[in-house]
């Protein structure tokens, strides 16, 4: 339990060591955070650079939609395919309960197959919590959402599959590398509300994206990894959008229950270590 833990909040472990660096050398500009892990060895895809303006229009929309919100929150549910035993697909959902306020406080709950964790940013600290196990890694974090994200990416490898949506300009993210976009066509299923589908291939991902007709919000994204043999993918559905609501002071904040255990960070490959003593 202690290892699965330790995973789940590495992400926080690199928000620390990333601090650590900020303060100690001169200032850096990293990579912006993906929306998905990129293969190690992911190869250049050799095609030619094809961008429909139709479907930039489209994305930039939605881009313009998402920087513009002050604060916003929305519900994703994450699908992952994983080889099984027999090395075929296996799938596995998250659901992810989040819940932002520019520029600098995050909330993520965290459900679905495996423990629930809760997440917290609010703009000095990250305290990240497995209720089931009563364990918990606070940590400090830098004064941003887009540098507490990336530092999380940089140093442990850790990222939430709904990154894009919530930097502070998506469409910047989605630009770096971009080789081909397209419009595919209209779509009525997903969500319920009419989209638009559009294809952005990067050096990474392939990505397919239904976009709100009306709205501008995105609505899903199919993801696959580039260099990955097996193809396998992750599709994130997003709804209960509500875009620049009053949250409570208390949204962003988390008070630690009595007898709390201290969960040391490491990365997810660390050996399992043993919680320190409950408070």
């Amino acid at each position: 339990m202690t290892r699965l833990i330790v995973a789940a909040l590495a992400a926080v472990a690199g928000i620390s060591t990333a601090h650590a660096q900020q303060q100690q050398q001169p200032p850096q500009t990293p990579p912006a955070a993906p929306s998905a892990a990129p293969a190690a060895a992911a190869p250049e895809l050799g095609l030619k650079v094809e961008i429909e303006p139709a479907a930039m229009t489209l994305v930039k929309a939605m881009c313009d939609k998402l920087a513009a919100a002050k604060t916003m929150s929305f519900t994703a549910v994450t699908t992952y395919e994983s080889p099984d035993r027999t090395g075929e697909p296996l799938v596995y959902m998250s659901l992810a309960q989040v819940a932002l306020q520019r520029p600098n406080k995050l909330r993520v709950i965290t459900l679905g197959d495996g423990p629930r964790n809760e997440f917290y940013y609010d703009g000095k600290t990250v305290q990240a919590y497995e209720p089931a196990a009563n364990l918990l890694a606070t940590v400090k974090a830098p004064d941003t959402i887009d540098a507490t994200l990336r530092a999380a990416y940089e140093y442990a490898s850790i990222y939430f599959p709904f990154t894009d949506v919530i930097l502070s300009d998506p469409l910047e993210v989605i630009n770096e590398n971009l080789k081909v976009a397209f419009v595919v066509g209209k779509s009525i299923v997903v969500g319920g509300v009419p989209t638009d589908i559009v294809v952005l291939v990067g050096k990474y991902t392939h990505v397919q994206l239904w976009i709100g007709s009306d709205d501008k919000l995105p609505r899903m994204a199919r993801a696959i990894f580039i260099g990955d043999p097996s193809h396998y993918r992750h599709t994130v559905q997003f709804s209960d959008w509500k875009i620049d609501p009053t949250f409570p002071a208390d949204t962003f904040t988390f008070t630690p229950p009595a007898g709390v255990g201290q969960v040391p960070f490491a990365r997810p490959d660390a050996p399992p270590a043993k919680p320190a003593d409950k408070k």
